[in-house]
């Protein structure tokens, strides 16, 4: 009886929020060109610009791309370095107080609550516009996610092999470097191939706001009503995302 009240007074709560969340939407009607608007996106993104893939004489979709491509990488690679320090500040393990724990996972989560977007706005500000721009906007937001993975990683690995060498005399930096390392170093590269994968999905995304990549002539597209375009332009990144997700993943699996 306590359990179907339990699973009733839960499933009333979720249609109230439900219920509320649409309440607080203004909905103002669909607009008479929403048609003719919507079969224009279609057609072209049915029938793309294949013209777009390489052009000799100036930027195209595949050295887009490979922009989006390279911005990713260098953002992963910023983020895998610089998070190690915060992984094993905020890892948990004996002899180590609470409030060094805690202020390490405090301070992961303060890194994640800026999202992507904000971070390329304020780098934009700093650095300018650009793929540079984008690169450190992955990099500092990555730390935040990578490190908390990298800390977990930390908190389950084997104490034996670490006890064993205490037991010999091995010093601080000795049973990090025979011990813990090796342990964790699958793990660190699995997370950040799969942190790469995101990346790739988030650097197309920054180059609308002017953080380079794929993204900036998307949304040159978009203003110019260019849907063929825009169409080449979506294909591209499904399929660039496609391959590196099917490479990423074999990697992984070779790795754990």
């Amino acid at each position: 009886m306590g359990t179907r009240i339990r699973h009733w007074s839960v499933t009333l709560f979720l249609v109230i929020i439900c219920v509320w969340a649409f309440t607080g939407i203004e909905f103002t009607g669909i607009k008479e060109t929403a048609g003719q608007v919507s079969k224009a996106i279609l057609r072209g993104l049915l029938h793309p610009d294949w013209g777009y893939v390489y052009l000799p004489e100036g930027e195209d979709l595949l050295r887009g791309l490979l922009e989006t491509a390279a911005i990713a990488v260098l953002g992963t690679v910023i983020s895998a370095v610089l998070c190690v320090p915060f992984a094993f500040w905020a890892a948990s393990n004996k002899g180590k107080g609470r409030w060094a724990t805690g202020s390490g996972k405090f301070m992961l989560s303060l890194i994640r609550t800026f999202p992507e977007v904000v971070m390329a706005i304020i780098f934009i500000k700093a650095v300018g516009p650009g793929s540079y721009a984008g690169a450190l906007a992955l990099g500092v937001h990555s730390i935040g996610m990578l490190g908390k993975l990298y800390a977990e990683a930390i908190e389950n690995l084997d104490r034996g092999p670490r006890e064993a060498l205490i037991a010999c005399g091995a010093n601080k930096l000795q049973t990090l470097w025979f011990a813990v390392i090796p342990q964790v170093l699958p793990d660190f590269f699995s997370f950040a191939l799969y942190r790469f994968e995101i990346n790739i999905r988030s650097a197309a995304i920054l180059g609308v706001i002017g953080a380079g990549g794929i993204g900036t002539p998307l949304i040159f597209a978009l203003d110019a009503r260019s849907w063929n375009r825009v169409g080449i332009i979506l294909l591209g990144v499904v399929v660039m995302v496609t391959i590196i997700d099917l490479i990423s993943g074999f990697i992984r699996r070779r790795l754990v």
